[in-house]
C-alpha cells in the first residue's frame, strides 16, 4: 500500500466535492446567511445542532458567532444545544436521545429564530424531532445534509433552506459542512458589516 499516494487521494476527492459543491450550494448557503442576518437583525438567535462530528460543528459555530469569525464586531446570538452535558443526559435518561435537542428547542425557540441542523445522512431522529419542534414554534430551518438529505429533505418548508452536499462519503461531507459554515459566517459579517476593502 502507497500511503503517500492514498492521502493525496483524499486530498483530490476533497477538491473535487468542494468544486461540485460550489457550483451546487452557492446560492442556498447565500439564502441562509441572508436568512440568519434577517433573524439577529430581529433580535432572533441560531441553534445549532447536530451528533458527533456535526455537534463539533455546531460548537465551532456558535463559537464563531458569539466571538468573532475574522473581523470584530459584537457577539452574535447564537447557543449551540450540543454542550450542556447535564442537559443532554437528563433529557436522555428521563425521555428518550432522540428528545436531547426538540426539548431544548421548545424551551428555548421563539418565533424569529433560526434552527441549524447538521447531519450528514439527513437520517438523525434528534434532529428531526428538532425540525417538528422548530416548525411548532415557528421557527425556520438551515439544514446542512449529505447523502441526498435523507428523511430530513422530506421535512423542510419552503421557507427553511436545504445545503445536501452532493457525497455520500462522511468524510467529505463534512468537509463541505465546514467550509459551508465559514461561508455563512464570512456572509453574516458581510451583510452587517459590509465587504472588506
Amino acid at each position: 500500500m502507497d500511503l503517500v499516494a492514498r492521502v493525496s487521494q483524499h486530498f483530490a476527492d476533497s477538491v473535487q466535492i468542494k468544486q461540485k459543491s460550489a457550483e451546487l450550494l452557492s446560492a442556498p448557503i447565500a439564502q441562509a446567511a441572508e436568512l440568519m442576518v434577517k433573524c439577529l437583525l430581529a433580535n432572533g438567535k441560531i441553534l445549532a445542532c447536530g451528533n458527533g462530528g456535526s455537534a463539533a460543528d455546531s460548537q465551532h459555530f456558535a463559537a464563531e458567532l458569539l466571538g468573532r469569525f475574522e473581523r470584530e464586531r459584537p457577539g452574535l446570538a447564537a447557543i449551540a444545544l450540543t454542550t450542556d452535558s447535564s442537559t443532554l443526559t437528563a433529557i436522555a435518561n428521563d425521555y428518550a436521545y432522540e428528545q436531547v435537542f426538540s426539548k431544548q428547542v421548545q424551551a428555548l425557540g421563539q418565533a424569529n429564530d433560526v434552527l441549524l441542523a447538521i447531519s450528514t445522512s439527513g437520517d438523525s431522529k434528534n434532529l428531526i424531532a428538532a425540525i417538528h419542534a422548530a416548525h411548532e414554534r415557528d421557527m425556520q430551518v438551515v439544514a446542512l445534509t449529505g447523502k441526498a438529505g435523507g428523511k430530513i429533505a422530506g421535512l423542510l418548508a419552503k421557507e427553511d433552506v436545504h445545503i445536501c452536499v452532493p457525497s455520500n462519503r462522511t468524510a467529505r461531507i463534512q468537509e463541505v459542512h465546514l467550509l459551508t459554515l465559514h461561508c455563512l459566517c464570512d456572509g453574516i459579517d458581510t451583510l452587517l458589516l459590509g465587504a472588506e476593502s
